[in-house]
């Protein structure tokens, strides 16, 4: 290999990795451009959550959802009778609810979640006991 071609290799390199570096500058010039501006939106939704708050009187808090203090309320007979196995009916009526069908279903469905979430377990068809 003579200088001539050594010194063209040499070249043929600066230029690609110039090329690189271009390109690298380009890149951090448009993502410090999307970081800028996401900065931003943050600083505004920031901004507008302590207005809203600022707006919201104390005493209104929101109400907790529904589903969750029926679950809470599910959990905690449950865990009051460890070892009592219960069909949904006789849930229903110790927690005093509805006993229609379509309660009833929304329960079932519930204790189906629960037991796989491992807080139930299911000895037998419609029946559920606290897992121990």
């Amino acid at each position: 290999m003579n200088v001539t071609e050594l010194l063209r290799l040499l070249q043929a390199e600066h230029d690609e990795t110039a090329a690189r570096a271009d390109g690298l500058r380009e890149q951090i010039e448009r993502l410090t451009t999307g970081l800028v501006e996401t900065e931003d939106r943050l600083a505004e939704l920031a901004a507008t959550r302590r207005v809203i708050d600022s707006l919201t009187p104390p005493e209104q808090e929101p109400a907790p959802a529904e589903p969750a203090s029926i679950y809470q309320r599910i959990v905690a007979a449950f865990n009051e009778h460890p070892g009592q196995v219960f069909r949904v009916l006789d849930l229903h009526e110790l927690l005093e609810l509805p006993t229609d069908e379509p309660s009833i279903n929304v329960t079932r469905s519930r204790l189906g979640r629960l037991v796989r979430q491992g807080l139930l377990e299911q000895p037998g068809r419609g029946r559920y006991q606290k897992r121990t």
